[in-house]
């Protein structure tokens, strides 16, 4: 059974489904989602052009929710920020960009590892996160699939009970 998760009242979260825990680590299935996805060669640029989007800058002028986690993916030629749209949301009804930066589609069912961390996020607590999840993922035998994908649940104004998580895509068979 799939579980949305509520924080902070009314912020709709990304479902998923958690498979089985592994030590720190967990084994999740998503579900197909929808996003509105930013590449740029600096990391955390397109956070303002994805607020637009979601506030009305839109082929719809549509307020959409602000929902979590934030998606982010960093790597040497090419850092990305996806924002994950409201479960109503499918291919035919999400408004498009306007701006031409943006990128909304559907984003594919799959397996994850995952593995939680508090507090601010950073390179460092990244590097160390991810390189735990990769040791127990070669510990259990779990082929990863992907780039890791850093998952950003609170605002930058929220100073406690923080939370963050790595997100490895794995091949998994039940």
């Amino acid at each position: 059974m799939i579980s949305t998760k509520i924080i902070m009242a009314q912020t709709e979260t990304q479902p998923y489904e958690i498979i089985k825990k592994i030590e720190d680590g967990e084994i999740r299935y998503y579900p197909p989602i929808m996003v509105a996805e930013h590449k740029s060669r600096n990391p955390g640029s397109g956070f303002g052009k994805l607020f637009n989007y979601i506030s009305g800058n839109n082929n719809a002028n549509t307020k959409i929710a602000m929902t979590t986690p934030v998606h982010i993916k960093k790597n040497e030629d090419e850092n990305s920020m996806s924002f994950v749209l409201p479960r109503k949301f499918n291919p035919e009804s999400a408004p498009l960009p306007i701006d031409e930066s943006i990128k909304v589609y559907e984003k594919e069912s799959g397996y994850y590892a995952a593995i939680r961390y508090s507090g601010y996020t950073n390179e460092s607590k990244e590097r160390l996160f991810s390189r735990k999840l990769q040791n127990i993922l070669k510990k259990f035998e779990i082929k990863t699939s992907g780039e890791e994908v850093i998952l950003v649940y609170n605002s930058p104004y929220r100073f406690i009970n923080r939370k963050n998580e790595i997100l490895i895509p794995i091949i998994y068979e039940n």
